[in-house]
């Protein structure tokens, strides 16, 4: 009986070949959405400078910080640090506000006419005022903050080297796994390989649904089936739907530059584990429906949730409601997507193995059970109970 629906499965889902093809292109189709955004982003930042420096004889010898840091600064991108800093150097500050306002550069540096002298006496006298510097930008934006930051690092380690005062801290900075090594292209795949397994929702839905719409689900009231051995059946051939939809996401992620981290053996295992989630999310949605117009309506809200509130699309971090042990449950941790995410970041990105991801892997067969119980009461009180 339950081969039976299985070969039943796979043959309806064959004749719905655009629903199927829907379901494994739309994840590929995002990847190529998100490279082509990647491609297009900035990369690099556009810092000017006005330099009012009135410059000093120091020892016989005219001292100009600012020129000085005109061109340490205008090395940035093409030295050792490698940082994508572009620098332009204008002498109306007036004018380098205008191009900030019109969005035409990221920040803006003043070398106040005093920036010499202050430096001197910091040098010589050890100044407690320090030397003044002013930093212009939309506060708002992104690029600012970023150009920013770097500005005063670098400025700041000009002015504590030559004025020959030791830094207080000495700061090295370790990345987690990989992350040193990603960009943000390679950082957004993990959710979207999980996206590709939460369109399975649509999928698995009307596979079953169908069943309803067509009153071929008769025919399995009189045959005595019973609801897990029906949706067991169903469910198998949506598990290999999502495995092709989630491999093809791969493979096209792969092909634009992606960089393939950690074990493949865990990325099919989650794949796996999530795609079973999903479907069994699905049994809930059917229960609640008759028709396959009524799946496309009524199903919009639920995968707008897995989508957007899961971190599948984008970066999710919502405020903690509760802990269970040291894991941290939000309230998007009752969509079993969220974990999965979670867990092939960590995978994908950090190199991690199945011991750091068993909280997660917990996560989303909890979720599944629930999904799974409730599912198969509901769907069998509603479409499977015999009058």
């Amino acid at each position: 009986m339950f081969w039976s629906v299985v070969k039943k499965s796979y043959r309806e889902q064959i004749r719905s070949y655009w629903i199927l093809l829907l379901t494994v292109s739309m994840a590929p189709f995002f990847v190529a959405i998100y490279y082509m955004i990647e491609d297009s982003m900035q990369e690099s930042y556009q810092l000017l400078i006005v330099n009012q420096d009135q410059g000093v004889i120091y020892d016989d010898t005219e001292l100009n910080l600012g020129d000085e840091l005109i061109v340490f600064l205008s090395g940035a991108e093409s030295g050792s640090l490698g940082l994508p800093l572009r620098t332009k150097v204008l002498d109306d500050r007036s004018e380098a506000i205008l191009r900030l306002e019109d969005g035409k550069a990221d920040a803006l540096v003043v070398f106040p006419d005093s920036f010499s002298r202050d430096f001197l006496d910091l040098r010589t006298e050890r100044s407690p005022a320090g030397v003044p510097l002013e930093i212009v930008g939309d506060l708002t934006r992104v690029g600012y903050m970023v150009t920013a930051i770097w500005t005063d690092e670098l400025i700041t380690d000009y002015v504590h080297e030559n004025a020959e005062i030791p830094r207080p801290l000495r700061v090295t900075e370790t990345s987690l796994g990989q992350s040193g090594k990603i960009d943000n292209f390679d950082y957004y795949m993990p959710g979207i390989m999980i996206l590709a397994v939460i369109m399975l929702m649509f999928s698995a839905t009307i596979a079953i649904i169908t069943e309803v719409d067509q009153k071929t689900i008769l025919r399995l009231k009189i045959s005595k089936l019973g609801a897990v051995s029906f949706l067991s059946g169903m469910g198998l051939v949506q598990i290999l739907v999502g495995l092709v939809s989630i491999l093809l996401t791969l493979v096209m992620a792969l092909s634009l530059g992606f960089d393939m981290r950690g074990s493949f053996w865990l990325f099919l295992l989650l794949a796996v584990l999530t795609s079973v989630s999903i479907i069994a999310f699905s049994l809930l949605l059917a229960a609640f429906t008759r028709s396959v117009n009524e799946v496309l309506i009524v199903g919009n809200f639920p995968l707008f949730l897995f989508m957007f509130f899961t971190g599948a699309a984008f970066p999710m971090n919502p405020k903690t409601l509760f802990h269970v042990g040291d894991y941290a449950f939000g309230w998007n941790g009752f969509m079993s997507a969220t974990h999965a995410v979670d867990a092939l970041r960590k995978v994908m990105v950090m190199n991690k193995g199945i011991g750091d991801i068993v909280p997660e892997i917990l996560a989303i067969i909890l979720c599944t059970i629930v999904y799974f119980i409730l599912g198969v009461w509901a769907f069998q009180r509603r479409h499977l109970s015999v009058d």
